[in-house]
């Protein structure tokens, strides 16, 4: 049978290559200026030696769930036994553990789950939160002599953490903590590794001194299970969750305890620590600063799942952009059918996702980066007004970060699994996978609607300040802008002179005026629901829809947008990168804020009709200023072909080639059916009709 037919992708050279040509960009220079030189080739490392290794090549039957978590375990111990990122050498480059992780992730989330929870989250979590007296876990779970995990949330309370239930009472008598869970719904759940592998738990429990007060919520770390026989100690109650919508490879847990013994140095005791007479003492005098510092070391699991986000649209689109290339449907004569990356809907629903991947890579690199300046600081035993502040930000970013980039690469995912038509809802297709594996990214460290109410009370809490006569600024600069929100939304729009576009300067000035806009309407939408008789608490939870929870988001999305003119600033005007910069921000800044046009004319920042259409146009003419270098924009961001495992992305266009022989060798596709005889044996059209139901008799 041959290979090919008319349509491309079949025999005869790379049919992408044909945009290839067309790049107007060095492709090697781009990638180097997105995620840097070093850890493009340290990732690049990473994934041969995977692809050497007979123990990472894909499974040629299903697996069952035990199979998968069985393979899943062996290929974290080989990543160990690589050790792809010794200790010091992630001290002299602290932004490879992220490439490591996206390496991993790229490959398979629960492959990436179990290790970075384990000798990542757990690890980083030890040392930025406890002392020297710990130092011990961290090592220890870095060489994987105990494995680790993360346990906060509860059966009965996830996002409100104050509510959480699990108590440490301290007996001074023993010096130890006790644990117990009062009842069912302290059970800590959801625990990422616990439900088969980790020994140890970093738990967060309610803090009780000997005089019975209360000092909140801390982090302890807790031996669950023996080393030497995997059996839960006495006074543990641990199991597996059970099969879940996806990331099997991954065993999430449970645990309960009854009265349950722990040494007193087991407490984290950065920010907080009890005397061996059971005394509270904590470096800060302000209750404030030791919260904000501890929000800040929360935030790193949100700021790696808005990088994990981003980068599962990266592998969506560049699979649906390759397909899109190679796929020909119609044409203007019979006889010529071209590419459905040419038709202005392919580019509509396609391109703007491409451009995001660049703007918010770009964001969640730099944002990453903060984070480990922050992370660093705190080992280091800063304690300033800066770093408590920092921390305050940090965390009201990452719970706006992770929601703009979930929803982002959520809709984003399933756009480019419909644009692939029904060959993308092939599981080889990877889509499917993709789209499983990103959805648990919108849920677990807060879900996203309710992480974007801490970034609007975060938000107004700058009003209070503005009102007091005091400047608002922060350590990032994330809320400067605000000091000048009276000026600012003094502001029209006016088209530049000539302009026969809405640019990125015309986007991020709009975004400007729209983020005062929604801080102060979302001020004044409470202060309203105050005076019409309800208490602070309904008054902040009446105020969400289109008020607080919008001005979150916009938060977010101009922080990003603020990013990438940094970056186009800095950008080389030599061999294209500078131009092709630019115009990715103009499609993704058009195609971001036009979701805000309602807004933009109902507070008369917009004041005349031709002002949205131009918007539209705009868009419609960025996606096509981009088409023909969307090929080589892929290219730029790829994956090889062993991580992406999908025919319909594959560098070399063979798409349909690809494709069938997926369909062909896939495990007892050309076999005969093992219902055959029951096909074989045909019913007797009406035979049991007289076994059917008799109608309920009337009353």
């Amino acid at each position: 049978m041959s290979d090919g037919g008319s349509g491309s992708g079949g025999e005869g050279g790379n049919p992408l290559d044909v945009y290839r040509r067309k790049a107007s960009f060095s492709v090697e220079e781009l990638r180097n200026l997105l995620d840097g030189e070093e850890l493009v080739e340290f990732r690049e490392r990473i994934w041969a030696t995977m692809a050497r290794d007979p123990l990472f090549a894909p499974p040629q039957e299903e697996l069952s769930l035990d199979q998968q978590r069985r393979l899943n375990f062996a290929r974290v111990k080989r990543v160990i036994e690589y050790d792809f990122l010794p200790a010091d050498e992630l001290m002299q480059s602290p932004m490879k553990s992220s490439a490591l992780t996206l390496s991993l992730w790229a490959f398979d989330s629960g492959l990436m789950t179990l290790y970075g929870l384990s000798r990542g989250l757990f690890v980083s979590a030890v040392r930025s939160m406890g002392s020297s007296r710990h130092r011990h876990f961290a090592e220890d779970a870095s060489s994987f002599k105990i494995i680790g995990c993360f346990s906060l949330t509860e059966l009965a309370h996830g996002s409100n953490t104050r509510g959480m239930r699990t108590t440490a009472t301290y007996d001074p008598t023993s010096q130890e903590f006790v644990l117990h869970t009062p009842d069912i719904e302290a059970t800590k759940c959801w625990v990422g590794v616990l439900g088969n592998a980790a020994t140890h738990a970093l738990l967060y429990a309610q803090l009780y001194t000997p005089d019975g007060h209360c000092h909140g919520l801390h982090a302890f770390v807790v031996p669950v299970r023996d080393l030497h026989t995997h059996s839960p100690f006495p006074g543990v109650l641990v199991g597996d969750m059970g099969e879940k919508l996806g990331q099997n490879g991954l065993a999430n847990g449970f645990v309960a305890f009854s009265h349950y013994r722990i040494p007193r140095e087991n407490l984290l005791n950065k920010s907080g620590d009890v005397t061996p007479d059971g005394k509270y003492v904590t470096p800060y005098k302000d209750p404030n600063k030791r919260h904000g510092a501890s929000l800040g070391a929360l935030s790193g699991g949100r700021v790696g799942i808005s990088t994990m986000s981003v980068f599962y649209l990266r592998l969506a689109i560049t699979i649906a952009l390759r397909y899109s290339a190679v796929r020909r449907q119609f044409g203007p004569t019979p006889e010529v059918e071209v590419p459905v990356l040419e038709y202005q809907m392919q580019q509509w629903r396609l391109l703007p996702y491409l451009a995001a991947v660049y703007v918010l890579t770009h964001y969640a690199n730099t944002f990453l980066s903060d984070y480990v300046d922050f992370s660093v600081a705190m080992v280091l035993g800063e304690k300033s007004d800066r770093q408590a502040e920092l921390g305050r930000e940090i965390h009201a970013l990452s719970c706006a970060t992770k929601p703009l980039t979930g929803f982002t690469a959520r809709d984003g995912i399933q756009e480019c699994r419909e644009a692939c038509g029904g060959h993308g809802f092939l599981a080889v297709s990877q889509l499917g996978r993709l789209r499983g594996d990103n959805d648990p990214n919108l849920t677990y460290e807060g879900d996203n609607n309710v992480l974007l109410q801490q970034t609007a009370n975060y938000l107004l809490g700058w009003f209070t300040e503005k009102r007091a006569g005091r400047r608002i600024c922060s350590p990032l600069g994330s809320v400067d802008i605000l000091d000048n929100y009276e000026a600012i939304l003094r502001r029209r729009f006016t088209p530049r002179p000539g302009a026969t576009a809405f640019s990125y300067h015309d986007a991020l000035s709009a975004y400007e005026w729209l983020l005062c806009y929604l801080w102060v309407e979302s001020q004044q939408k409470i202060e309203r629901e105050l005076a019409s008789g309800k208490n602070g608490f309904f008054a902040k939870e009446d105020s969400q829809a289109y008020h607080c929870h919008t001005l979150a988001l916009v938060y977010a999305e101009h922080f990003a947008l603020q990013r990438f003119c940094e970056f186009i600033s800095s950008a080389p005007e030599e061999n294209g990168l500078k131009s092709v910069s630019e115009r990715l921000c103009n499609l993704y800044a058009t195609w971001v804020l036009s979701k805000h046009i309602s807004t933009l004319y109902q507070g008369g920042y917009f004041t005349r009709p031709q002002y949205a259409k131009l918007v539209k146009d705009s868009l419609l003419t960025f996606c096509v200023q981009l088409k023909d270098d969307a090929v080589a924009l892929i290219d730029v961001i790829a994956v090889p072909d062993f991580i992406l495992r999908s025919p319909l992305g594959v560098s070399n266009g063979q798409v349909y080639k690809h494709l069938y022989q997926a369909m062909v060798t896939a495990p007892k596709a050309l076999e005969r059916p093992s219902l055959w005889k029951e096909i074989v044996d045909k019913p007797v059209v009406g035979s049991r009709h007289h076994q059917i139901a008799p109608p309920r008799a009337k009353l």
